[in-house]
Parts: C-alpha cells; structure tokens; sequence
C-alpha cells in the first residue's frame, strides 16, 4: 500500500473514533509515555500541540511541568518549511491558530537542537520498526535529519495507528520507540536508549 492510501485509512480510521474514547485513549497514552525512562530522565522535551484526533498531550506536558521540566512545542515557519523548538509555559495562551487547528506559538525563547532530551512527534501512522506516517509536510522528517538533533524520538499514537509496515523513502526518519495508549514499543533495541 503506498502513502497516500495508507494516509487516508488511517485518517478515516482516526475519524471513527469518538470524542470520548479519544479522550480516554489519549489519557492512556500519556500516562505510559510518562511512565518511560526516556520522559523520566529528559530536562527538556519537545512535545506537539495536538490536532483534533491525535493523542492530546496535554496531560504529559502538565505533568512535565510538576516535574520541573522544560517544554518545548514546534514553531512552524511555513515560508520556509521549516520549524523551530520554542519554550512555552501555558497551554491557554500565546497561540495563533492556523489551517487544520495548528496552534503556533506566537512568541517563545527558543530551544538549541541539542539540548532536547526527548522528542515527541505525532504521525498518522507508526509500525513497530519506528517508521512514521506523518501528514506529508516532512517537518518532523527535516528536524530529525537535522544532525544538531541528538535527542531519543518518540511516536505518540493511539492503538490503532500502529500498522504492519510503513513504506518509507529517502528521507524520511524514524523514531527510537512509540508509545500507544496500551503499550510501548522499543524499536531497534532502544529500550533506555
């Protein structure tokens, strides 16, 4: 199956799923991302704003900050197809909202690639070799391919988005583990990595 059939799959399968189950699933998955060695032992982590029908990651990034730690969300330049780590401290404000429901942070300091402990990315697919399905904008491919980037990289998903294989290409890049609502799964060996 190539990408585009898989996008619209798995988009329709994301679609089926009702508001509150997203709710609870997304609830599950925070809590096993939490629960990771990689979340425990990173100072800053970047995390996505979430789009309707991805795993919210709301619950993770105020838990993060209990923790003390420092939270990072993507800053989307679209001229340059590009985006850029910035420190946020509010979930509420200093966002605009653009197409799709992307919010953006409108300000924040940003955050030197290197000194990212843990990235978490969203995708619309994942298999369990770390392949991701992103939306076809190559942002998270880019940033990834960036060799400043040294931190572990996570996939975010529900259940359903975990499927058997993932086609890739030249320059697409994959993520060390994926955290589901029911499970984590180490790809490559890179279990405390």
């Amino acid at each position: 199956m190539d990408k585009v059939e898989l996008r619209r799959q798995l988009g329709n399968c994301l679609l089926a799923l009702l508001p509150e189950q997203c709710k609870d699933k997304s609830r599950k998955a925070c809590r096993n991302l939490i629960s990771t060695e990689q979340f425990q032992s990173a100072s800053i982590i970047m995390m996505y704003l979430s789009l309707p029908h991805e795993v919210d990651t709301s619950e993770a990034i105020l838990h993060a900050w209990q923790l003390g730690k420092t939270i990072a969300v993507p800053k989307i330049s679209w001229q340059q197809r590009h985006m850029i780590p910035v420190q946020i401290s509010s979930l509420e404000t200093g966002f605009s909202t653009g197409a799709g429901g992307l919010r953006n942070p409108v300000a924040g300091v940003p955050i030197p690639f290197g000194q990212i402990d843990l990235v978490v990315a969203p995708g619309l697919g994942f298999d369990r070799l770390g392949n991701r399905l992103g939306r076809g904008g190559s942002f998270y491919d880019r940033f990834f391919a960036n060799k400043d980037v040294i931190a572990s990289r996570c996939g975010l998903a529900f259940a359903e988005q975990v499927v058997d294989s993932i086609p890739t290409t030249e320059g697409d890049e994959s993520v060390h583990f994926v955290v589901t609502d029911e499970e984590v799964i180490y790809c490559d060996g890179q279990k405390g990595a």
